[in-house]
């Protein structure tokens, strides 16, 4: 019995050619995107406009500002929140625009599951495809 014919067999082979026309896809455009991704700076503001932040690629802060009408207010708890709030949104945004970015290459849903550190979730894809559930 020829195992060419097992659905099975055919589902994988279709994963394997996926995968390759992933990989040319990440060569030929790979870098540059890499690069673009690399470069990407959210800027956020607090909601009430006084806390700015930046943040790169990653979520990592690289800049905040404080209006100086901060300093009317004496709640150092409630500076620390706002400037914790305020560095997620941005991070977030971060990320999606990761995605953007990237999602010429990389399915959306396996680069967030990636991101976001669910090996659960990117080895169910990663099987579903496998089977050709996709």
């Amino acid at each position: 019995m020829e195992s060419s014919g097992r659905p099975e067999v055919a589902a994988m082979r279709a994963y394997a050619d996926e995968l390759g026309d992933m990989f040319r896809r990440i060569n030929d455009a790979g870098l540059e995107l890499h690069a673009e991704a690399r470069a990407v700076q959210i800027t956020e503001k607090s909601r009430d406009g006084l806390v700015t932040v930046t943040v790169g690629a990653r979520g990592e802060l690289v800049g905040l500002d404080l209006d100086p009408r901060i300093y009317r207010r004496t709640d150092a708890r409630w500076l620390a929140d706002t400037i914790t709030d305020t560095v997620r949104r941005a991070a977030a945004r971060a990320r999606e625009r990761i995605a953007e970015i990237l999602e010429p290459v990389i399915p959306r849903e396996e680069l967030m599951a990636h991101l976001d550190g669910d090996l659960e979730t990117a080895m169910t894809r990663l099987v579903d495809r496998m089977e050709g559930k996709k």
